[in-house]
């Protein structure tokens, strides 16, 4: 799908599922991998991401069955069970991949066999001093790049440490509480705001011991191996955004996607959409496989503009491309900040949102750390790009359903990443999209 045509005039209306999350789908394959046992996972992402990590076990000597396209069988090698890759691990465009695995591999012991992590020249222009130095600061042996990847790592014993993030990070914070597993005394993360929390649910499934005392998690020695999954993965939140969002926007619209998500760290969007003026209901909460799901069903409405600040920037994180939509179409001025972490995301998300949207005719400026949309504007059709970002992509995809005339948004194959059947749920729901 080089590109997607969309056009808008139409109510959206019905029931649907998103993929399954993106960051449990991940995790799953990398804990499942890590247990002593076989760990059953429904509900996986079949996106590239979510394929470049399987891919990467796979290398390291999991074996990993795959059912159909979302059921999956790990079969663990317990803590220290991973084979030394033949070749550098091919960690594509995944930031996930990367930063996690690193502090995977920092534990392992391949002899004198080194392992090396590199991905393509978006993912090598990511910034990973984030990850390197904390994990040498564990006793890790990892070079990296004048700051970025490839990065190569050699398997050590690792020792407990107490870590202050300068940015919350849940990938950060992975990555060293993972390399916490093979770490002599506990690993403790201090955290500046809440980052989503999915691998501590997880580890604490899974028998070790976690704890959560506000924004500090703690990490005591496994004193036993890590038990194997049985996980249901909800649905997508940061998927869910794209139809939540076209909906509120599209007059006449009301759409439930169902199962989603409702994870507190992860609710951003939906607390800033709410503060906006949407109408959004969650109905049949839940809990699976300790995570919290619901239904949500948003309808259209008249949005007004607002701030958006501090904790609840790294609640929503991956969502601001499309809340930069809903803004050139809410009344008053919306501004952004403290959400500089956008820039290093898989392109320069201000950087690539800003020039896409003029080009629709928003007026959107941009601050350092986010930006300025004034509201609301009619938006015209126009050929924009995705820069390669998936979020980008679909995002520019619901602009163009409330864009008068046809938007065609280059490059979007970018959106399998991600969100496999994009174009075909948008379609199940009244969009004009081909």
């Amino acid at each position: 799908m080089e590109q997607l045509k969309m056009s808008s005039g139409k109510a959206l209306r019905g029931r649907v599922h998103v993929p399954g999350d993106k960051s449990i789908s991940h995790r799953a394959l990398l804990l499942g991998a890590l247990a002593e046992g076989v760990s059953q996972v429904s509900g996986f992402l079949p996106a590239g991401d979510c394929l470049v990590t399987l891919a990467c076990l796979r290398a390291l000597g999991v074996q990993i069955d795959v059912h159909d396209d979302t059921t999956l069988t790990v079969h663990g090698r317990g803590l220290r069970g991973l084979q030394a890759p033949a070749e550098p691990l091919h960690c594509a465009r995944s930031g996930t991949t990367m930063r996690l695995l690193a502090g995977i591999l920092a534990g392992q012991t391949f002899g004198l066999s080194k392992a090396t992590l590199s991905g393509d020249p978006q993912l090598l222009r990511r910034p990973m001093r984030r990850i390197t130095e904390p994990l040498r600061r564990m006793g890790a042996e990892i070079e990296d790049t004048d700051g970025h990847a490839p990065l190569t790592i050699r398997g050590r014993q690792l020792r407990g440490g107490d870590h202050t993030l300068d940015v919350a990070s849940a990938q950060v914070k992975s990555a060293l509480l993972l390399a916490g597993l093979y770490a002599a005394g506990p690993t403790i993360v201090r955290q500046p705001a809440p980052a989503r929390d999915h691998t501590e649910r997880l580890l604490a499934a899974m028998g070790a011991a976690v704890r959560v005392s506000d924004l500090t998690v703690t990490l005591a020695p496994l004193s036993s191996p890590l038990g194997a999954l049985t996980l249901a993965i909800p649905g997508d939140i940061s998927a869910a955004a794209f139809p939540l969002v076209a909906a509120a926007l599209a007059p006449g619209s009301e759409v439930t996607v169902e199962g989603v998500g409702v994870n507190p760290t992860r609710t951003g969007l939906l607390a800033v959409l709410r503060a906006m003026g949407a109408e959004i209901a969650l109905e049949n909460e839940r809990e699976e496989s300790g995570e919290p799901v619901a239904d949500v069903t948003i309808r259209a409405s008249g949005l007004r503009g607002v701030g958006v600040v501090g904790e609840t920037v790294v609640r929503m994180i991956d969502e601001f491309p499309v809340l930069a939509v809903a803004a050139t179409q809410a009344h008053g001025t919306t501004h952004v900040r403290d959400a500089a972490e956008l820039r290093v995301k898989e392109t320069d998300r201000i950087a690539a949102i800003v020039p896409e949207l003029r080009t629709l005719g928003a007026h959107i400026d941009p601050l350092p750390d986010g930006f300025i949309i004034q509201g609301p504007t009619p938006l015209h059709g126009a050929r924009v790009d995705s820069h390669g970002d998936h979020r980008l992509a679909m995002a520019l995809a619901v602009a163009g359903l409330v864009a008068k005339g046809e938007t065609i948004v280059e490059n979007a194959e970018c959106i399998d990443d991600s969100f496999p059947g994009f174009a075909e749920l948008m379609q199940q729901i009244g969009a004009a999209c081909d």
